[in-house]
């Protein structure tokens, strides 16, 4: 038996699979804006949800974008989450007309304590697992609370070794 990443279980997103993805999300999210089908603006919380936001900003021809960055990881450990920077509060108000993007929502810490801010605001996210789907207004995929989910920015190619057996 070899040495393995605590969670056995990964799902490796490729850039193609993310840009899929961040369009289905889109097109999801198309027409369902407060604003007659329209949508104010966009966040993304960093770092994550910067890649699926610009995607979906581009294709909903959404131009306010803004960033709220927060802290829940710590490489692969989560812990409490915590708000490093917050948007333009003009912009955002209490959220009404608003999405809120991330990659994942896990356990919902983060998009948790990002709710209590803006309560009014629309929470989307490319995958979802279980414990968190409460904390989120639509998501694309879904994902066992034990998956960890590899993306693109976290990966170099290298030769993996089988999840059974040996090679």
């Amino acid at each position: 038996m070899t040495d393995r990443l605590p969670h056995e279980k990964g799902f490796h997103v490729s850039w193609d699979q993310l840009h899929r993805d961040s369009r289905a999300l889109a097109w999801r999210l198309d027409g369902m804006g407060p604003i007659s089908g329209q949508w104010r603006a966009i966040m993304a919380i960093t770092r994550g949800g910067m890649a699926p936001a610009m995607i979906v900003a581009r294709e909903l021809d959404i131009r306010k974008v803004d960033t709220i960055s927060v802290k829940s990881y710590d490489h692969q450990t989560q812990q409490e989450a915590t708000v490093l920077k917050t948007p333009n509060a003009t912009l955002l108000g209490e959220g009404s007309g608003v999405i809120i993007i991330d990659d994942l929502v896990d356990t919902g810490k983060t998009l948790g304590l990002v709710r209590q801010l803006y309560p009014s605001a629309h929470y989307a996210t490319v995958y979802a697992k279980p414990l968190g789907e409460k904390y989120v207004n639509t998501f694309i995929t879904g994902v066992s609370q034990d998956t960890w989910i590899f993306f693109p920015w976290d990966m170099a190619l290298q030769y993996v070794e089988p999840y059974r057996g040996d090679s």
